[in-house]
């Protein structure tokens, strides 16, 4: 008899809570041990459980994504529970659980792979054709399932700080009782379980060889993923929110990993692809294999897009609008910003030989969007503020957004959407800033190192037809310099958030609103004029999130700093 695929399968477990209230880190009673080791497929029921942990953002919050609680967007839809994240609404007894759930969920899994079902042998199958190459790929289980752990304390770390450390399958009396460690202790988790597998997890499972019998894989950690989250916890690390004694050899170390993904992608016949908008579109998990090292695929749906499309077309909610902010972070094609001197900017003909990245990503009035249809955002059009949940700003958002989509109550499409976690073009950006902030200069590489850090920005501003870092920019005016650039080529991509977390730079960004005030003259052409759509406040307890009330009481937390 023929083995099934790994990923097929269904694992029967009952689930017990580790908190007397049934939050947080689940706990698992398994009473099918027998039945889950038989089979392949029934392990690999498990895994796919872990993979379906990892978060997300098409939008999380009733639509809005979360650059809608920052600088690059404002979602249209007044009351959303995104604005709970600046309005003061937010705390331990609204916390935003989404990933605190998610995280642990995954963890628990993980750990259950490497306790229970790390060495099954599947002696009923060893006489199938392909028993070689299924065990070949079940033994790699324990090194994703590594990794994903480490994934999950990543996304954990980054936003609560320190948190209980659980690295093996527990009782709930347990892991209940499990200390908070310092967020540095889970920093180096992170390092040590990413620097232990590098090397013996897969490489490349589009290339398997003998070992592989059926089609490619995609969608699973391999070694480009362990070196990416082993970088980008790195740098994180090394960023003033965690690294409050300044520490510049946290820099060097950053520098290093950021450096050592590029060149094993480059080993891998990687590179930034060609067209920026491929690595969004709904072919993007084929078209942007050679950058994209790692995302969470979706099930085909067009939820992303009703979300998102412009009010006014049938079914469309308006959505995640992307601010004025964001758009004037886009430099002319001359490399300069738009209120240098000598840019040539027009603010009456505002997106005229602008960085191609601003097309690919925001809708602006006059264009043809998502079809035929002319965008009309000025007062009074039909896809304007003057609609019920029309665009705030005067933007609608691209990326992301498969425009062949149909999202009419009959005759509606779907697709899929991939979500991209890690891509190469980051990683030169996260060596661009660790570089410069261990040197004290754009122009300087750290010794041992290939690049500067204004070489590294070039690498991703040519692939936009952007012309290189002007040279001779101080250390001050080079990082803002930097964070704009990582500003456009990461938007929407969930790192803004996160980004102006770290630096401890939020006050400064998320302060005033913006949008475009667009007005149809009497003889038919526009008038442009930016305005502040909204002040908000900053309170620093904002840096890290809330642990949830009844996890302080029932698990030992210490609440984050402001929150109590």
């Amino acid at each position: 008899m023929k083995a099934k695929y790994i990923f097929s399968g269904l694992l029967a477990m009952t689930l017990v809570s580790s908190c007397t209230d049934k939050m947080d880190y689940k706990e698992y009673n398994i009473y099918d041990k027998a039945y889950v080791e038989k089979m392949f497929g029934r392990v690999g029921g498990l895994m796919t459980e872990i993979y379906n942990d990892i978060d997300y953002d098409f939008g999380n919050y009733s639509g809005a994504m979360a650059g809608s609680a920052t600088d690059e967007s404002v979602y249209s839809h007044p009351g959303n529970a995104i604005e709970d994240f600046y309005n003061g609404a937010w705390g331990p007894t609204n916390a935003k659980e989404r990933v605190w759930k998610s995280a642990w969920d995954g963890i628990t899994y993980s750990n259950l792979v490497l306790d229970e079902f790390n060495d099954c042998t599947f002696p009923e199958y060893t006489e199938d054709e392909h028993y070689r190459q299924q065990m070949f790929l079940y033994k790699n289980y324990r090194y994703e399932a590594r990794w994903a752990r480490a994934f999950f304390y990543f996304e954990l770390v980054k936003r609560y700080g320190g948190v209980p450390l659980k690295t093996r399958t527990m009782t709930a009396t347990e892991a209940n009782s499990l200390p908070q460690v310092p967020a540095d202790s889970i920093f180096a988790f992170i390092d040590k379980e990413c620097a232990d597998i590098q090397d013996s997890i897969i490489v490349n499972y589009g290339d398997l060889g003998d070992m592989s019998y059926y089609k490619a894989q995609t969608g699973r950690a391999n070694k480009l993923a362990v070196m990416a989250l082993r970088a980008r916890a790195a740098l994180y690390w090394a960023s003033p929110l965690f690294n409050t004694n300044g520490d510049k050899s946290r820099w060097l170390k950053a520098a290093q990993l950021s450096n050592a993904v590029i060149a094993e992608a480059r080993q891998e016949g990687m590179g930034l692809l060609p067209d920026y908008s491929k690595l969004f579109d709904k072919d993007s998990y084929k078209d942007g294999i050679k950058e994209i090292i790692f995302a969470r695929r979706t099930a085909a749906s067009n939820a992303f897009e009703k979300y998102n499309y412009p009010i006014g077309i049938e079914n469309a909610d308006g959505g995640n609008c992307p601010t004025q902010n964001l758009v004037d972070a886009y430099e002319m094609t001359n490399g300069k910003a738009i209120d240098e001197q000598g840019s040539g900017y027009d603010p009456q003909d505002p997106y005229k030989d602008r960085d191609a990245r601003l097309a690919m990503t925001v809708a602006v009035n006059g264009e043809k969007w998502p079809d035929k249809d002319t965008l009309k955002t000025f007062e009074g059009g039909a896809n304007s503020s003057s609609v019920t949940y029309g665009t705030p700003t005067g933007y609608y958002l691209k990326k992301y957004i498969n425009k062949g989509t149909i999202i009419a109550k009959t005759g509606s499409n779907s697709f899929t959407h991939e979500w991209v976690i890690f891509r190469l073009a980051e990683f030169y950006l996260d060596y661009a800033e660790a570089a410069l902030n261990y040197t004290g200069s754009g122009y300087t590489a750290p010794e041992g190192l290939p690049m500067t850090a204004a070489q590294a920005i070039n690498v991703v501003r040519t692939r936009a037809k952007q012309p290189n870092m002007a040279t001779g920019l101080s250390f001050d005016t080079f990082k803002k310099k930097y964070e704009n650039e990582r500003f456009v080529e990461l938007a929407f991509e969930g790192h803004r958030f996160f980004d102006l977390r770290r630096w401890k730079e939020a006050p400064q960004y998320l302060r005033d609103i913006r949008g475009m005030k667009i007005t149809r003259r009497d003889d038919g052409t526009m008038k442009y004029e930016g305005k502040t759509i909204a002040t908000r406040t900053w309170d620093d307890k904002w840096y890290l999130f809330p642990f949830p009330q009844k996890d302080v009481l029932n698990c030992h937390l210490t609440q984050n700093e402001g929150w109590k």
